[in-house]
């Protein structure tokens, strides 16, 4: 019996996902969490399969929350509306052994659960294009600086929490403009948004 947690902050999804789960003759849900810190806890306390993470929840998010499950051999599976490439290369970096988008049948579901459990990756097909086709081609050090300008710094405290010149954070956002084809800092903070771009 493959044992599962499932973290959804939408009780009504949550309780979909559940019972289509419980359905199938060899899974069962474990515990339940709405948000990603109950959800490393219930990991954690019930030694599950796999975890069926969301990554939009309160008080941390799914992908953080696999960040910090990389200790745990439980395999991890996102499930999002999210088709982000940014959210996607995150994940993928922080060792998910899958990324399904929501909208994907019910029984693609239990089928990836199964293959993950055979050591196979299952990831949806539109991203792995979406990914190829939107590659962040930001330094990590310009994605530093945009972040601080997404939290709405200015230019001299940008400056000063990544102990650089004033004349080195302008070069560096005049260098972020011109890559991600934008006039404005507003544009930039408006890509880096939509395409969920994090190191």
């Amino acid at each position: 019996m493959i044992r599962i947690v499932i973290a959804e902050d939408q009780k009504m999804m949550l309780g979909a996902l559940s019972s289509l789960l419980d359905l199938e003759d060899d899974l069962t849900v474990a515990a339940t969490a709405a948000n990603g810190e109950d959800a490393e806890k219930a990991v954690r306390e019930h030694d599950p399969d796999v975890c069926l993470l969301d990554i939009e929840m309160p008080k941390m998010s799914g992908l953080e929350a696999a960040e910090k499950l990389a200790d745990h051999p439980c395999r991890i599976l996102i499930l999002t509306t999210f088709s982000r490439s940014g959210y996607f290369q995150r994940a993928v970096k922080a060792g998910v052994h899958g990324y399904m988008l929501k909208d994907s049948p019910s029984e693609e579901l239990a089928d990836a659960i199964r293959k993950i459990m055979q050591g196979k990756k299952v990831y949806a097909p539109e991203l792995i294009d979406h990914v190829y086709s939107s590659e962040n081609p930001l330094t990590d050090r310009e994605i530093d600086v945009l972040h601080l300008m997404a939290e709405g710094n200015s230019t001299k405290a940008i400056a000063a929490e990544l102990f650089l010149t004033n004349g080195t954070v302008r070069n560096y956002i005049s260098s972020i403009l011109e890559k991600l084809e934008v006039d404005n800092r507003i544009e930039a903070i408006t890509v880096y948004k939509e395409k969920g771009w994090s190191k």
